[in-house]
């Protein structure tokens, strides 16, 4: 990567940093769908953070190793082989660390180089850089691969006398180079966990101390598997109504009532992205970079509408299935296999006003609730 190359991708990270605190500032308004459902502002959140994260060391990481990769014909966003670096990076984060001086030694370096030699250390900004990076690797407060599952709520359904969980998890797709957010209202009918965690009144058994978040799905029995199975079964090629029916059919005690997927992208950038050629364009006339950007995102929903219930007899039985619901009317939720979804697009005002005097904005915002930022507030009736 050479220095003009560097230059584009410092453009690239202000851009999709700058995209993804105008998202956050989307999500937490009053105003906002998914803040007034406030379990998936605060979980989009906290990914969103971790995808900042990955970008601080990315950017950390082109300073002294000069290669980045973005899925400019695709999503707009880092490809999936920078994930996988960050991943492969902090097993030997510590090992590496150990064979650089710490911060303040090697600040005083630099200046000492600057005062006797008169030009830039270079070398020693170098390993500043890479020892930053090889820092945040270590924390693991990244965007990886598999986010592993965490359960934020635990509930009991006064109907069944079911305990129900809160569950999210992260998925960064190999194929389509698109990060995503996954969140699950699961009811659990294990004998185990439903006496542990279900009073005799059919409530919340308030002498059980469950302090949350809990890594992992709260029954322990079944944590692992589930697991193993958001790992491969959270692939974007895979429809929503494919994931809940899978999650039915492999855990005979856990009844998916509800399934939502938040997919991030795609992103289109001027100075990188070539899968919108029309808003590229546009978006080339901005002259800040930190504003010539628009992000777009989808949120898809499959819901349970009834469960047939549990079969057992001498021989054997069937465990109780879930009937999910997929709008029919709709043919776009249809070929999503969803129930309900939304089409969302995020723009600075700057970008925003460059597409309205080109006379797309019908054409380009058409099928998305069309958000636009300024000065950290979403500007209303636009």
């Amino acid at each position: 990567m050479n220095s003009a190359e560097t230059a584009q991708a410092s453009k690239y990270f202000l851009a999709l940093g700058s995209a993804l605190k105008g998202l956050d500032t989307y999500l937490q308004e009053e105003q906002s769908p998914a803040y007034q459902h406030g379990v998936i502002a605060a979980i989009a959140s906290g990914y969103l953070d971790r995808l900042q994260s990955s970008l601080k060391s990315w950017e950390n990481k082109i300073s002294f190793e000069k290669k980045f990769r973005v899925s400019q014909t695709e999503s707009g966003f880092p490809a999936f082989q920078n994930v996988l670096e960050l991943k492969n990076d902090r097993a030997d984060a510590k090992k590496r660390l150990q064979r650089f001086d710490d911060e303040e030694t090697i600040r005083k370096n630099m200046v000492d180089h600057i005062l006797s030699k008169k030009t830039f250390p270079l070398d020693l900004q170098r390993q500043m850089a890479e020892r930053e990076y090889l820092q945040s690797v270590q924390e693991g407060k990244h965007f990886s691969p598999l986010v592993l599952p965490k359960t934020i709520r635990v509930s009991v359904n006064p109907k069944t006398k079911r305990p129900f969980y809160v569950v999210h998890w992260g998925f960064y797709d190999g194929s389509a180079n698109l990060p995503m957010i996954y969140m699950a209202t699961i009811e659990d009918s294990s004998e185990d966990i439903t006496k542990t965690l279900v009073s005799s009144s059919g409530k919340l058994n308030k002498h059980v101390n469950i302090k949350l978040p809990v890594d992992g799905l709260l029954n322990p029995e079944l944590a692992l598997q589930f697991d193993d199975f958001c790992e491969k079964n959270s692939a974007y090629s895979l429809m929503p109504s494919t994931i809940a029916q899978s999650m039915d059919k492999d855990f005979d005690h856990l009844h998916p009532k509800q399934l939502r997927r938040f997919v991030l992208g795609p992103f289109y950038h001027s100075a990188f992205t070539r899968h919108g050629e029309k808003v590229d364009q546009i978006l080339a006339r901005v002259k800040k970079p930190e504003n010539a950007w628009l992000m777009t995102w989808t949120m898809q929903e499959i819901f349970s509408i009834s469960e047939k219930p549990a079969k057992w007899g001498l021989w054997g039985g069937t465990p109780a299935r879930e009937t999910f619901h997929i709008n029919t009317d709709d043919l776009e939720a249809t070929r999503m296999g969803v129930s309900d979804f939304q089409r969302h697009a995020l723009v600075p005002h700057e970008a925003y006003q460059a597409i309205y005097a080109s006379g797309q904005e019908a054409d380009i915002f058409n099928g998305y609730q069309k958000h636009v930022i300024s000065d950290g507030h979403v500007l209303r009736n636009m």
